[in-house]
């Protein structure tokens, strides 16, 4: 699996659409990206497309890894959206 320049581009839009989808309101959209990444992943394996268990491993691992900290960072930028325009609310209503 060697990845060139549209690999990243390809990845870096993945990554994307994660931190989209961890944005919405319903914390389970966050979720969609990393259940299929893992069904693909295995999808590979059992298809021998991946054919080392450590790399099958190190590959979800990895692929987790980011995706999950995509969603992390996702559900963080909105708790502290909501959080501002809570505070902007407050003052708002003690003048």
């Amino acid at each position: 699996m060697l990845f060139g320049i549209y690999g990243v581009f390809i990845i870096a839009g993945i990554l994307a659409v994660q931190f989209f989808f961890s944005t919405r309101n319903n914390i389970y959209w966050g979720a969609i990206l990393p259940v299929a990444y893992i069904v693909f992943l295995t999808w590979l394996f059992v298809t021998n497309h991946i054919e080392s268990n450590m790399g099958f491993i190190l590959y979800l691992l990895l692929g987790i890894l980011f995706l999950c900290a995509e969603w992390n960072g996702g559900r963080k930028y909105i708790h502290e959206k909501r959080k501002k325009e809570l505070d902007k609310m407050k003052t708002h209503d003690m003048k």
